[in-house]
């Protein structure tokens, strides 16, 4: 058996040789002076060896133990080479793992998914991650994290009384671990997420009564605020998109000529494209606004900044000044106002919700060509504005937008 004296006096010579101790341990000695020990054993019928370190750094006290882990491995029948490169794996895969953080993991999902969205929607959807999830979730590796930790953080959402925030928050959070390869975690929150409150049903104020909106139409063309606004008031009525959609509008979307604004897919809620026919009241509204912003990018741009769109509060903030509470009249309410008179007019219900860009749940429905109702969407599109007027001038015996059979 070696001792340390035998290992500290022996010499480098022109080729490496080994030093003998005991049991398969030896140490060999290379030309540079270097001193490694190895433990040669046998596996499955093939002699191999396995390194043990560097002497003085592992004594020879210490070479001896992990010559004595090695056998007993060997006599549980395991080899202790692939054992060592099975927990050098293992710790690679650990490293990996705590680096793949949920907020790491989080925002290479939405690097992705992002350019589909809409600018809004991907704002807020970051905007729910950073404040309600990342500042305790953020920092723990996903494969660590439960249904149960998630559900932890939904709920106190939901404690405050953001329902549908949670609810959204808890569809994210799925997607999220979807994306990380964790399909049983994303499956049981969302089963477990049965327990969180419903979202509370959100209505948007509108007025759908037509002498009532004809004060309202005689209101909006009295406004005495920015040019632009006031514009963004009358047009919102005559082609009734959703808020975030009339004050994304582009130039380049626009053709007066043709008399139509095509929405690409990535501004819609529903992600489809969407055509708006424009009557000629709606187009005169744009003939107006041309001069003001046609050179720019935005129909209807920030106060700030021309490369930005208006502001997401600006008509709400304008229906205020002109006397309208939130419980009285939204900028969305203009898609209630028009649906609820249409509806009760007798349009073609396909068209109706062709038209507001909502999405079809009817699989025979949803299998027409979307363009079908075009000619009816036109003339519909017509014979509102023509209707809004007749509201507008307070006639005493209003007419129907059209007849009935």
């Amino acid at each position: 058996m070696l001792t340390n004296p035998q290992i500290l006096n022996a010499k480098p010579r022109e080729k490496p040789y080994r030093l003998s101790d005991a049991l398969g341990l030896y140490i060999e000695v290379a030309p540079s002076g270097g001193r490694y020990w190895r433990f040669k054993y046998r596996f499955a019928s093939k002699e191999k060896r396995l390194a043990l370190g560097t002497y003085p750094e592992v004594t020879l006290k210490d070479a001896r133990g992990k010559r004595d882990d090695a056998r007993r491995a060997l006599r549980e029948g395991s080899d202790p080479a692939e054992d060592r490169k099975a927990s050098k794996a293992a710790k690679r895969d650990s490293a990996v793992s705590n680096s793949r953080t949920f907020e790491v993991v989080a925002r290479d999902w939405f690097a992705k998914r992002s350019p589909k969205w809409a600018a809004t929607y991907s704002g807020r959807l970051m905007a729910r991650l950073e404040r309600d999830l990342f500042p305790r979730l953020g920092s723990r590796p996903i494969a660590e994290l439960t249904a149960a930790d998630f559900l932890a953080e939904l709920q106190l959402i939901a404690d405050r009384g953001a329902h549908e925030t949670a609810h959204r928050a808890r569809r994210d959070c799925s997607e999220i671990l979807s994306y990380a390869d964790l399909p049983a975690i994303a499956d049981e929150l969302a089963r477990k997420s049965e327990e969180l409150p419903d979202p509370v049903e959100r209505h948007h104020a509108a007025i759908t009564d037509p002498i009532k909106a004809g004060d309202l139409l005689r209101t909006l063309d009295g406004y005495q605020g920015r040019f632009d606004t006031r514009c963004g008031l009358r047009l919102a009525p005559l082609v009734f998109v959703r808020p975030g959609e009339l004050r994304h509008a582009e130039w380049s979307e626009i053709n007066l000529d043709a008399a139509e604004w095509r929405i690409p897919a990535a501004k819609m809620k529903r992600r489809v494209a969407h055509l708006v026919p424009l009557s000629w009241q709606a187009v005169a509204i744009f003939t107006q606004m041309q001069p003001l912003t046609g050179t720019g990018r935005y129909v209807f741009p920030s106060v700030r900044s021309p490369a930005r769109p208006m502001s997401n509060n600006t008509l709400n903030a304008a229906l205020r000044r002109l006397g309208y509470s939130k419980e009285e009249m939204t900028a969305h309410g203009f898609r209630t106002l028009a649906s609820t008179l249409f509806n009760e007019r007798g349009y073609s219900r396909d068209a109706i919700e062709r038209q507001l860009a909502h999405m079809e749940r009817d699989n025979v429905r949803a299998a027409y060509n979307r363009a079908e109702y075009l000619p009816e969407r036109r003339r519909m599109m017509q014979e509102w504005a023509d209707y809004l007027d007749t509201l507008r001038a307070g006639t005493d015996n209003v007419v129907p937008i059209r007849r009935t059979a």
